[in-house]
C-alpha cells in the first residue's frame, strides 16, 4: 500500500528508517514535542536523546499502512514498527506547523 504523507512527516519517517538523525530533527520545530506513551520530549535536545534511545539508536524501521487527516494541521499515521526495540502497529498523531512538526504522540 502506497501512502502520500505531508512532506514534515514524510521527513520523520524516511529518517529513522535511514538513520538519518540530523534529518530526524530537521523534522521538528526547534520547540517540537514527542508524547511516547505519555511520556513528554520537549525541544530538540530532549528529541535527540528520545532518537539516540528509543528511534535511530534501536534501528527502528516503519512501514506506514494509512493515514487520516481530522483537521488541515491534524495527521493520524498507521504504521507497523519493528527494531532493536517495540515491534508491533502504533498510531502517531503529528500536530503541525507549516513545514515542521510541532508535537507527534505515539499511541497503540
Amino acid at each position: 500500500m502506497s501512502v502520500t504523507l505531508p512532506p514534515p512527516i514524510q521527513t520523520f519517517f524516511a529518517a529513522t528508517n535511514t538513520e538519518d538523525r540530523a534529518a530526524f530533527l530537521s523534522a521538528f520545530t526547534p520547540d517540537g514535542t514527542i508524547d511516547d506513551w505519555g511520556r513528554d520530549f520537549h525541544g530538540h535536545d530532549a528529541l535527540g536523546h528520545w532518537n539516540d534511545t528509543e528511534n535511530i539508536g534501536t534501528h527502528t524501521r516503519f512501514e506506514v499502512t494509512a493515514i487520516t487527516s481530522p483537521t488541515p494541521n491534524t495527521h493520524v499515521v498507521t504504521a507497523m514498527v519493528t527494531g532493536g526495540g517495540f515491534n508491533g502497529p502504533s498510531h502517531f498523531t503529528f500536530t503541525l506547523a507549516g513545514s515542521q512538526i510541532t508535537r507527534m504522540t505515539i499511541t497503540a
